[in-house]
């Protein structure tokens, strides 16, 4: 099987679609790479012809677009982890919207409520959930820097606050967190005590755009919490490389949860700031506690979230 993969211009995306093309190369797929940030695309009919692929992979619209917009021709495999129907999506969504419904085409939706309103209007629509590559996330044996870590915007001021309480609460603890640039500035220019500009100042460690990167940064930390922004009823990227990574996700109050894992097992779910804080301190200091749900949440992920079985999954699916 040969397949053209395509890297799209978002962050996010390019981190999802590296785990899904790790799952083509593990199954024996031929894999060729089009970076949307650095490639010409002049020259992908030329590629075309000569390799003959046998699907375009790519995230939301971008694999679309490129297959149109070069009369390229090719079988394709979108994954979206964005609504279909916005701008999240690729801001020309509606302009390609339509070839979703050509039997060439095949989308895959991470969110199991929006699939569930979509599948009988959308050809080839499948729902599945992120996966990661369990090779490169995975627990390097290392002892933690950190004991609290977030990833990802602080751009709401229930996120921000919930943040700032959590430093109060947890004052001895060391905390991490990483997003772009301009988000940690969006965040210092919300705040106005001295004590929380410091406290951000010191837990602000940059900003990780590669796999390998991040996970190290999850080896470097213990406790994981997360905000669920995009979809009704998923989980977010994060969390399945924070459980691959053997450490303890700390989620809020999501459908999937319930549905994909076993609560308090090997994801903890938590029902507002009061619980967070009951729960991070639980797993801070409970020791033997932390390990059993670690390992748990590992063996999760291996045992129905990893790139290899997905992607079988998703050209199951195909079939």
């Amino acid at each position: 099987m040969k397949i053209l993969a395509v890297f799209p211009n978002s962050i996010g995306g390019r981190l999802t679609m590296k785990s899904i093309f790790d799952g083509f190369e593990q199954i024996g797929a031929e894999v060729f790479y089009f970076d949307k940030l650095k490639d010409d695309e002049t020259k992908l009919p030329k590629l075309c012809r000569k390799e003959k692929f046998d699907f375009l992979v790519s995230y939301d619209f971008a694999g679309i677009k490129i297959n149109v917009d070069n009369k390229l021709k090719l079988k394709t495999i979108n994954y979206f982890s964005d609504v279909i129907e916005d701008n999240h999506s690729g801001n020309y969504w509606v302009d390609y919207y339509e070839y979703l419904f050509k039997n060439k085409n095949y989308t895959f939706y991470w969110d199991k409520e929006l699939f569930e309103i979509k599948k009988e209007k959308i050809n080839n629509l499948f729902y599945q959930p992120h996966f990661v590559n369990t090779e490169i996330y995975k627990n390097f044996n290392n002892n933690p820097k950190f004991d609290i870590m977030f990833a990802g915007r602080l751009d709401t001021d229930f996120r921000l606050n919930t943040v700032l309480q959590l430093s109060e609460t947890f004052k001895g603890k060391k905390f991490a967190w990483y997003a772009i640039e301009k988000h940690f500035y969006d965040a210092r220019s919300r705040v106005t005590k001295k004590k929380h500009l410091k406290f951000l100042d010191t837990c602000y460690q940059g900003f990780i755009d590669n796999e390998e990167n991040m996970a190290k940064a999850i080896n470097n930390a213990k406790i994981f919490f997360n905000f669920n922004a995009q979809g009704i009823s998923s989980l977010n990227y994060r969390t399945f490389q924070v459980m691959a990574c053997e450490r303890v996700m700390l989620s809020d109050n999501r459908s999937e949860a319930f549905e994909l894992f076993n609560p308090d097992k090997d994801i903890v779910v938590y029902n507002d700031l009061d619980d967070l804080k009951n729960k991070i301190n639980l797993y801070l200091s409970d020791e033997k506690l932390y390990k059993t749900t670690a390992q748990n949440a590992r063996q999760a992920i291996l045992n129905n979230h990893s790139s290899k079985i997905c992607v079988e999954r998703m050209l199951n699916c195909i079939k």
